[in-house]
């Protein structure tokens, strides 16, 4: 009797042990083939730093179709291996449609979508959105991504791939603190800040942000380089008037020196406005004095325009219903979609990028390492200018077989140590120890401005990459934000986006056809198993005892 109780003591004792040590070591296996559950290095280093309470909000709680329940449940699985890193990350899935009027307010706008279930499509309408709130910063978080371009299994597929960069992103920015600067070069007719607010206001979100006039170079060009110097990049957005020597000398010097420069450069002057006018306008050169700088650096912006037939569309009066002008929307082959090859953190996983009236780049051989982050599709050709742009070319039937001098670089990411624009040559002004050689730095050049240019609508601007005609979504924004990143060495969020998930989606109309099928598969299988046992064990019992 004594050994059989020492046993149930042994027994439980064992248990107790195994529930002790359970609980202080705590490991979790990612057994999934594309390892989605394996959270990154930089998310770990951001999530670790946390020191206060973040609280998270999802407002996916609630009925939803089979797709929408993946979204939910895998955006809980993600959270749960956020919080078993650190426990200060407290979330909750909250059902949106008692608040709805609420988050509408606050900019969490709904999305209709249309649904496929026993062969008949209805139209939900749901709430993809989270906030992340730390202190007194909160964060609107989309949780459904590409909305506007894909199918829906390949948008829901996207929104669980980018779910990690989601959440680092907006944690790291309700966490972390502003350390680089960024100056916002003007006085060369440069975009005017309504056109490039949406984009600076989400840069303010990560960096220090400030205009600089390069016009003091005129009277204190010593001065005016000092200051320059004390950024870390400079955004230069379209201008249309063309630099001095003394302005060139202060930019290459700024390189010279490490600082990192995103050039949007515009050659050629074409705008859709004075187009809309008359019909047809006259294409032709813009000289901004910037080639031989450029050329030294190991890139030649052409002047020519790209024509693509991959492009998106423009909006033309066709009519009028009573007093209201109605308009329809054209393709416009001067507008090329760009979609990323997916060769560089820069342009991983974007969307198509809408460019307007762009031009063609030409790489040189200079020993600068140079990568293409956007280019022209195969079918697509250039149009030399000085050239007559007509909007009676929409009507023309397209020739395939005209466009096939593609993949025209349009964006180049140059990295390095670059020669002196002014290296042998007399500077224009005189600075102690100017450097003919530089240091190691990066510049990316685009022949684009209005790549960074947002619509504007009743004198407010809208959100970039967001056609207003048609709510297109293209990847303006988080092309030139990854592309700021980079040039800045902030790297760790944009590796995240090249992490790849392989979402396995059932087969709507082949469920519905093969319905009755697999019901009675599912029904009169099982049965006929269960009766087929119920047999063969009579059947031996019989025999054993006869």
């Amino acid at each position: 009797m004594k050994n059989k109780y020492s046993k149930i003591a042994f027994v439980l004792l064992g248990l107790l042990l195994l529930n002790f040590i359970s609980s202080t070591i705590y490991k979790r296996f990612d057994l999934t083939e594309d390892k989605r559950y394996t959270l990154s290095t930089t998310t770990k280093s951001i999530v670790e730093n946390i020191e206060d309470i973040i609280t998270i909000k999802v407002y996916l709680q609630g009925d939803f179709p089979a797709e929408f329940k993946r979204l939910q449940i895998e955006t809980k699985q993600h959270l749960e291996e956020l919080k078993a890193i650190n426990k200060n990350i407290k979330f909750r899935f909250i059902n949106p449609s008692e608040i709805a009027e609420e988050l509408i307010k606050n900019g969490l706008e709904p999305s209709r979508l249309q649904v496929q279930e026993n062969g008949k499509i209805s139209e939900i309408i749901i709430f993809p959105w989270a906030t992340v709130s730390s202190k007194n910063k909160t964060e609107n978080i989309p949780l459904l991504k590409d909305i506007f371009s894909n199918s829906q299994n390949e948008q829901l597929e996207s929104s669980i791939q980018n779910l990690e960069y989601t959440f680092a992103d907006a944690i790291h920015k309700v966490t972390s603190k502003k350390t680089k600067k960024i100056a916002i070069v003007k006085g060369n007719g440069e975009l005017n800040d309504i056109y490039i607010a949406d984009f600076l206001q989400k840069l303010n979100d990560y960096y220090f942000l400030a205009p600089f006039t390069l016009d003091s170079v005129e009277s204190q060009p010593q001065k005016t380089l000092s200051d320059i110097l004390k950024y870390d990049l400079i955004i230069v957005a379209k201008p249309t008037e063309k630099f001095t020597e003394e302005e060139k000398f202060t930019l290459d010097q700024f390189s010279m020196n490490g600082g990192k420069t995103l050039w949007l450069i515009d050659n050629v002057q074409a705008e859709l406005d004075s187009l809309m006018q008359t019909g047809e306008t006259l294409a032709y050169p813009r000289d901004l004095g910037l080639t031989d700088l450029f050329f030294n650096y190991g890139v030649r912006i052409n002047t020519d325009l790209i024509t693509d037939l991959n492009s998106s569309e423009i909006p033309l009066a066709t009519g009028n219903i009573g007093n209201k002008t109605q308009f329809n929307q054209f393709q416009w082959n001067y507008y090329p979609l760009l979609n990323s090859t997916n060769n560089h953190p820069i342009n991983n996983n974007i969307e198509a990028v809408n460019v307007k009236f762009t031009n063609s780049i030409d790489t040189l051989k200079n020993g600068i390492q140079k990568s293409i982050l956007l280019q022209s599709s195969p079918l697509s050709t250039t149009v030399g200018t000085p050239s007559i742009i007509s909007l009676k070319t929409i009507t023309e039937p397209q020739n395939p077989s005209e466009y096939t001098n593609g993949n025209k670089p349009i964006a180049v990411l140059l990295e390095g140590n670059f020669k002196s624009g002014y290296n042998g040559r007399v500077k224009p002004f005189k600075i102690e120890n100017p450097k003919e050689k530089g240091s190691y730095t990066k510049m990316v050049i685009i022949s684009d401005g209005d790549i960074i240019a947002n619509e504007i609508s009743k004198g407010k601007p809208l959100e970039l990459g967001i056609n207003k005609w048609t709510n297109q979504r293209y990847g303006n924004k988080e092309f030139l934000l990854n592309t700021v990143n980079y040039l800045l060495d902030d790297t760790g969020l944009i590796n995240i986006r090249s992490k790849k998930v392989k979402i396995d989606f059932l087969n709507k109309q082949k469920a519905f056809e093969e319905t009755l099928k697999w019901q009675l598969i599912n029904i009169l299988f099982p049965l006929i198993l269960l009766a087929l046992f119920g047999l063969i064990f009579n059947y031996s019992r019989k025999k054993k005892y006869q």
